[in-house]
């Protein structure tokens, strides 16, 4: 790579870069483990669904359990998936299906019951129907809404819920969610509900039928578009981002609303959890990507580097660190935490309970950083660190700290200052105001004008106890079949994000949609103004493909993105290249290295 290519001056700010750095080392490209449709043309994505990926390992006892699953157009391939370790051959697919009259549109691997005999694939469609596929047996199992009597509308993501064989979620252009269980089967005529819940901007319905059949539930979430959604850690909450510009997060078990978050203006396209559950990442129509904090529900931070519309946000579950500034200051085992999400490995585990401890102690803050990464329609991939400084700027430093922005030598930029943001409930001294901001260090200036509580920004109880008691009935009932979680496969689940599409003409959507004035919601808890919170930049931002960005995936030894050309590529962590020797790239199919 030139001098001028990684200093992005001259014409080169326009070149695609095959590598880039940060402070743990040289992210590499790898061009011969880019997968693609088997003639490796670029796809023309004129009106075309986003490209999505899903992996699951199915421990294979080769040691090559990897599995990638992507769609383009009207495409979908399984395949061997090689990472860091050998080339891709795109000559033989596992399995390969191309569709007629509508196209695949997002996709998951249940992770609990996949093995190298058997995958459990839910493909979700242009135009509403969800199908269960097994890619190695080469079997189609079963089709929901079939008929498209459950919902017209786009599919715009589909998950399994964590922890179930058999139930998974589905979300709809419509601004439409539902329930379903692979065992039941969907009625012949058009469902009846009954509301099982209802509070701002959202209704729960059940299914009326004389016998159990799907959806189980129906979830109407916002206006317009649900344009993805994604489960914490523990499973136990639901975000969601719609087209209305709202995050809401849900109990997903009580069905109870959690909190809200309004982007600065447009729609939300996607939305991330930290490893921990402790924060949550969106990124939209704004071009910005806003960090919102799920224990005291307000934005605490939010990044400018994108110059398009942000299509995915994925947080690095390998990156994030802490570092203790005092080794005593902790008591207690990490066995306490063992039931939270195992990152994949020992020092994120360690990690993890860490960040645990530092959110139920008074003492000096360690040093942490959270990474995260971003891609959008600008063809560029941002990634991010959300540091100790960000995220509790009333307190001081540790000595260990790192910067926010460490390609700024001089520091933090002048917008990684205080947002008084308070740590957790456990910690009731650090609940305060912005009374606490002339704590805040010299490098960090802003002072913060937001009020902590603002009436009506959604944090909701149980209402009357007939409805409670039948929620929680339903809870019983139906999430019966969770088994006890499988966390160190979850690290591999994609987020996909759906397209944005027309508002819905349901008449449920009517029960509690209310237009919200963008003006009204500027300046409260909900949306803060610019000036109110910290600006993170980027460590790194760099153009990486020539069509627009569709997928983040963090790996253990690897970043897989892919492009709207229908390329996905796997970047070589630092010192993760592997047996794949440099002799590999000169004979690169792929023309794009700088």
């Amino acid at each position: 790579m030139s001098k001028m290519a990684a200093e992005g001056g001259g014409k080169e700010m326009n070149e695609i870069k095959s590598q880039f750095s940060t402070r743990e080392g040289a992210y590499k490209l790898l061009t011969h483990s880019e997968y693609s449709r088997p003639n490796r043309v670029p796809f023309n994505s004129q009106g075309s669904n986003p490209v999505r990926v899903s992996f699951v390992n199915v421990n294979d006892q080769s040691g090559n359990g990897d599995r990638i699953c992507f769609n383009v157009g009207r495409e979908l391939y399984f395949y061997i998936y090689k990472g860091v370790r050998k080339a891709a051959d795109l000559s033989k697919p596992i399995d390969k299906r191309i569709y007629k009259g509508t196209q695949p549109t997002c996709h998951d691997f249940n992770h609990l019951t996949a093995t190298a005999e058997s995958v459990s694939l839910l493909v979700g469609f242009s135009a509403g129907q969800v199908q269960l596929i097994d890619p190695i047996k080469k079997e189609t199992s079963k089709l929901f809404n079939e008929e498209r009597l459950i919902d017209k509308s786009r599919v715009t993501c589909v998950k399994w819920v964590p922890g179930s064989e058999s139930l998974f979620l589905v979300a709809h252009s419509s601004g439409s969610m539902y329930l379903y269980n692979v065992e039941h089967t969907c009625g012949t005529t058009a469902p009846h509900y009954q509301l099982l819940k209802q509070g701002e901007s959202y209704a729960v319905h059940t299914c009326k039928s004389k016998s159990t059949r799907n959806p189980l539930l129906k979830w109407t979430v916002g206006e317009g578009a649900l344009n993805e959604f994604s489960f914490s850690p523990d499973g136990k909450f639901l975000a969601c981002v719609s087209q209305d510009g709202f995050l809401r997060v849900f109990n997903f078990d009580a069905v109870e609303l959690h909190g809200t978050m309004k982007s600065y203006f447009g729609g939300l396209l996607c939305v991330c959890w930290s490893p921990d559950g402790k924060y949550i990442v969106a990124g939209g129509e704004d071009d910005l990507v806003t960090v919102w904090s799920f224990v005291d529900c307000r934005v605490i931070a939010r990044g400018h580097g994108h110059k398009s519309w942000v299509s995915v946000v994925a947080f690095d579950h390998y990156t994030t660190s802490v570092e203790e500034s005092d080794p005593m200051e902790f008591s207690g085992s990490d066995e306490d935490f063992q039931e939270q999400i195992h990152f994949g490995r020992d020092r994120a585990n360690s990690t993890q309970s860490r960040l645990s401890k530092r959110n139920s102690t008074d003492s000096r803050p360690v040093s942490v950083t959270y990474r995260f990464g971003s891609v959008g329609q600008d063809t560029q991939l941002c990634l991010w660190d959300l540091t100790e400084d960000i995220l509790f700027p009333h307190l001081p430093l540790s000595r260990t700290r790192t910067h926010t922005n460490v390609m700024n030598a001089s520091g933090p930029s002048s917008g990684g200052g205080g947002g008084g943001v308070a740590t957790s409930t456990a910690n009731p001294s650090a609940n305060g105001s912005s009374a606490n901001a002339n704590a805040i260090p010299a490098p960090l200036p802003r002072s913060n004008s937001l009020p902590h509580s603002a009436p009506g920004t959604g944090k909701s109880a149980a209402t009357d106890n007939p409805i409670a008691t039948g929620v929680s009935k339903f809870a019983t009932l139906s999430l019966h079949d969770r088994k006890d979680r499988h966390p160190d496969k979850d690290h591999k689940r994609n987020h996909s994000m759906g397209h944005i599409s027309s508002k819905s003409s349901d008449k449920l959507n009517l029960l509690t949609k209310t237009k919200t004035d963008p003006a009204k919601t500027l300046g409260t808890q909900l949306c803060p103004r610019m000036e109110d919170v910290p600006l993170l930049e980027p460590l790194i931002c760099k153009k990486i493909a020539h069509e627009r960005l569709t997928v983040l995936i963090f790996l253990e030894d690897c970043i897989v993105t892919a492009c709207q050309e229908g390329f996905i590529c796997t970047w070589a962590r630092p010192g993760k290249v592997g047996l794949l020797s440099s002799q590999n790239q000169a004979n690169s199919p792929s023309g794009t290295v700088v």
